[in-house]
C-alpha cells in the first residue's frame, strides 16, 4: 500500500481526520480537487482582498467549551486568534422596519428579549431554558458509553425525549406567541438551511446552543484555520495536494467489496488501507463508487436523500465608512416582515428574476470582524441569500467558459442584492470598488457539492441524529465525514472527522481531542482595540501603509 489512508476532500472535516491519524503514526494523503485547501472553509483573494465564503461565525469558544476543546485537542489552538464580535448584539434581526439585537449569553439574551417583549417574558425564559437543556442533552448521548450511563439515559435525557421528535415549529408555538419575536429567534434557521416548519427541533437547539456564548471570527479568516490544520498534517509527516482530482475509488471483491484506493482524473492509480471521503454522500457513492458497486438498498436511500439549500453569495469591497453607517462586528439578518416559512417558500422560488429585490439576506463585514484585515479605506463585505438550485437550471451544461447570458444573468442578480443592501447602507452602490457574485455553479465547480448545496445533505428530522449517513459505509476501509455526517457547520464537520478516525482508530473521540493546558486560543474584541497586542498593532500599521495598492487600477471598475 502506497499509504495508510487517503481522504478525499479537505474540508474541516477532512483535515481534522488527517491531524487525527497522522498524530498517531498513519501516512495520510489528503487529496483535493481545488487549487486550495479547505473546502468551504478556504478563502480566496481579489486583487488583495481575502473573503472567506463558508466561515461567517464560530461559537463556543471559551476556555472548557467544545469548539475550545476541539482546536486544543488537534493541537492548533495555539496557531489560532479569534474576535469576539459585538457582545451587545453579534446578531442583528431586521425585519421590515423592526430592529431586533441579540447579545451574548443565555442571560442576557433572556433579559434583553423580556426588556424588548415584556408581555412574552415567562414563555421566553422556558423557551431558551428548553433549547439549552434539549441542547446539551444531546451532547451527552455520544459520551455515553458504560452500563449505568445507558440505565441513566431517559433520566438524563428527558428534555431531548419530550421534544426530541417535534418541530421547531411546533415546540415554538408551544411557547411563544408574539410574531416579531418568533421570527427574530427563528432568523439563526439561516445557519442549518430549513424553515421552522421542517426543521428538527433539536438539530436547531444545537445551532442555537452553539452561538449563546456569542459569535467569533478567526482573524486571517477561514484560511487560517485551514493553514493551522494543514500545517499540523505535514509536521507529522503526510502530504495535502491540492488541484489533484479522485475520478473513482477503487475496490475489490464481488459478495463483499473493500475499497483499495482511488483513480485520478490524470489516470494515476494509488491505494491505501483506507479511504474517507469528505465528499458528500452523492458524491461519493454514485460518482467515485459508483451503482454497480452498492446494494439496492443504499441506491435507494440515496435517490431519496435531499440536499440543503444552494447560495448566491456577493462578495465586495467598498470605499465606504461602513461604520458611521452604523454597521459594527455583528451579522445582519434582514427580512421582510413575513412569516419564516412563508419566506423560505418564497426564497426557494425557481424564478428568481421576478421582484425588485430577495426576500432574505445576511450581511457580514469581515473587516470588522477582522480589525486587521482593514487597510483604513476599504471595507470587505459578504452578503448571501438562500436560493433552490433549479433556478440556475438554465445554464445546465455550460462549461467553465461561462454563456453571455449567465454572465448577464448574474449581474442581474449582483444587482438585485446590492438594491436591498441599500437599506443598510445608503449610497453603497456608488461606492463599489470591486464585485464578485458566487452562485450554485461556483459551489459546484469549487467546492464539488451537490446542486451547490451549503450545507451538505437536507438538515430534515429523516436526515440527521441516528438517520444521518453513518461514518463507517457498506463498503470495507470506505469511511465519510463532513457536514452530511454527523453534524455540519465548522466545528460540526471537523469533529465529524475526529469521530472517524476514532472509528478507524478503535478508540473514542473523548481519546483524540483531549483537553491540553498548553494549548489556548487567543480571543480579543472587535469592537475595543485597546488590549491588542504589539504584534497585532504592528501589523494593522503595516497594512494601512499599503493602503489601495492592489485595487489603483479597478477603482469602480468590476471583477470580471
Amino acid at each position: 500500500m502506497d499509504y495508510d489512508a487517503i481522504i478525499i476532500g479537505s474540508g474541516a472535516g477532512g483535515l481534522a481526520a488527517a491531524v487525527c491519524l497522522s498524530r498517531e503514526g498513519k501516512k495520510v494523503l489528503v487529496l483535493e480537487q481545488h487549487d486550495v485547501p479547505g473546502g468551504w472553509c478556504h478563502s480566496f483573494y481579489l486583487n488583495g482582498y481575502r473573503f472567506s465564503p463558508g466561515v461567517h461565525y464560530i461559537g463556543l469558544l471559551g476556555k472548557g467549551e467544545s469548539t475550545s476543546e476541539l482546536y486544543e485537542g488537534l493541537g492548533i489552538a495555539n496557531d489560532l486568534v479569534f474576535f469576539r464580535m459585538n457582545p451587545k448584539a453579534y446578531e442583528h434581526c431586521w425585519i421590515g422596519d423592526e430592529r431586533v439585537h441579540l447579545p451574548a449569553g443565555l442571560e442576557e439574551l433572556k433579559t434583553a428579549l423580556g426588556e424588548r417583549f415584556p408581555h412574552e417574558k415567562k414563555g421566553i425564559n422556558k423557551y431558551l431554558t428548553t433549547v439549552k437543556n434539549v441542547s446539551t442533552q444531546l451532547h451527552l448521548i455520544p459520551k455515553m458509553s458504560g452500563f449505568w450511563d445507558n440505565v441513566t439515559i431517559p433520566f438524563r435525557t428527558r428534555h431531548l425525549g419530550k421534544y426530541g421528535l417535534f418541530s421547531l415549529k411546533k415546540v415554538m408555538d408551544w411557547h411563544l406567541k408574539d410574531p416579531l419575536l418568533i421570527k427574530a429567534l427563528n432568523v439563526q434557521c439561516g445557519d442549518h438551511g430549513l424553515p421552522p416548519g421542517k426543521a428538527s427541533f433539536p438539530l436547531h437547539c444545537a445551532v442555537m446552543d452553539h452561538y449563546f456564548s456569542g459569535g467569533f471570527y478567526p482573524m486571517g479568516g477561514g484560511g487560517a484555520i485551514v493553514k493551522a490544520m494543514t500545517n499540523v498534517v505535514k509536521k507529522n509527516g503526510s502530504e495535502v495536494r491540492t488541484s489533484t482530482g479522485v475520478k473513482r475509488i477503487l475496490t475489490e471483491g464481488t459478495k463483499k467489496k473493500k475499497a483499495i484506493g482511488v483513480e485520478l482524473e490524470n489516470g494515476e492509480k494509488i491505494y491505501a488501507e483506507t479511504v474517507i471521503s469528505n465528499a458528500d454522500p452523492n458524491r461519493t457513492y454514485l460518482e467515485m463508487v459508483g451503482k454497480e458497486n452498492l446494494s439496492d438498498k443504499l441506491i435507494k436511500r440515496l435517490s431519496n436523500t435531499k440536499y440543503s439549500c444552494t447560495s448566491l453569495m456577493l462578495f465586495l469591497t467598498i470605499d465606504m465608512d461602513v461604520k458611521a453607517a452604523g454597521l459594527d462586528s455583528g451579522n445582519i439578518w434582514m427580512m421582510q416582515d413575513k412569516d419564516t416559512d412563508v419566506l423560505f417558500e418564497e426564497m426557494m422560488q425557481a424564478d428568481i428574476s421576478t421582484g425588485e429585490e430577495f426576500p432574505g439576506m445576511f450581511i457580514s463585514c469581515t473587516t470588522l470582524k477582522d480589525p486587521p484585515s482593514f487597510d483604513g479605506k476599504y471595507h470587505v463585505l459578504e452578503v448571501v441569500t438562500y436560493i433552490h438550485r433549479n433556478a440556475f437550471d438554465q445554464f445546465n451544461g455550460e462549461d467553465q467558459k461561462r454563456s453571455p447570458e449567465y454572465l448577464a444573468f448574474k449581474e442581474r442578480m449582483a444587482n438585485k442584492i446590492i438594491k436591498s443592501l441599500e437599506r443598510v447602507l445608503p449610497g453603497v452602490s456608488d461606492k463599489i470598488i470591486q464585485k464578485d457574485l458566487g452562485t450554485p455553479m461556483t459551489n459546484e465547480y469549487y467546492i464539488n457539492s451537490t446542486d451547490g448545496s451549503v450545507y451538505g445533505t437536507e438538515k430534515s428530522f429523516k436526515q440527521t441524529g441516528p438517520f444521518a449517513y453513518k461514518t463507517k459505509s457498506e463498503i470495507d476501509k470506505l469511511y465519510l465525514c463532513g457536514a452530511s455526517i454527523i453534524s455540519h457547520g465548522v466545528a460540526g464537520a471537523a469533529y465529524s472527522g475526529v469521530q472517524t478516525a476514532a472509528k478507524i482508530l478503535g478508540c473514542t473521540q473523548d481519546d483524540l481531542i483531549q483537553p491540553d493546558e498548553t494549548q489556548n486560543i487567543r480571543i480579543y474584541d472587535a469592537e475595543d482595540q485597546s488590549d491588542y497586542p504589539e504584534w497585532m498593532l504592528k501589523k494593522m500599521e503595516v497594512k494601512r501603509a499599503r493602503v489601495g495598492s492592489g485595487l489603483k487600477h479597478l477603482l469602480k471598475d468590476e471583477v470580471e
